[in-house]
């Protein structure tokens, strides 16, 4: 039976840099590498909300990425 063994997990936030000239929204997105793959929602949350108080952009998301190995 194949496993799915987690390899790593990052934290990505996602922000607001307005409009385009089109009127569609511009997102850029900053992604942060070594989360601890023991963290829970609630300390990403806590994590990426505190980091984007260091910037003057909204943020849009905050996202777990995890990445696993199937063999």
């Amino acid at each position: 039976m194949a496993q799915a063994i987690l390899m790593k997990s990052t934290l990505s936030l996602v922000f607001d840099h307005g409009l385009n000239d089109e009127g569609k929204p511009i997102h850029k997105t900053k992604t942060f590498a070594n989360v601890n793959e023991m963290a829970t929602a609630t300390e990403l949350e806590t994590a990426g909300t505190a980091i984007a108080t260091l910037t003057d952009k909204p943020v849009v998301t905050i996202a777990r990425n995890d990445y696993f190995e199937i063999n």
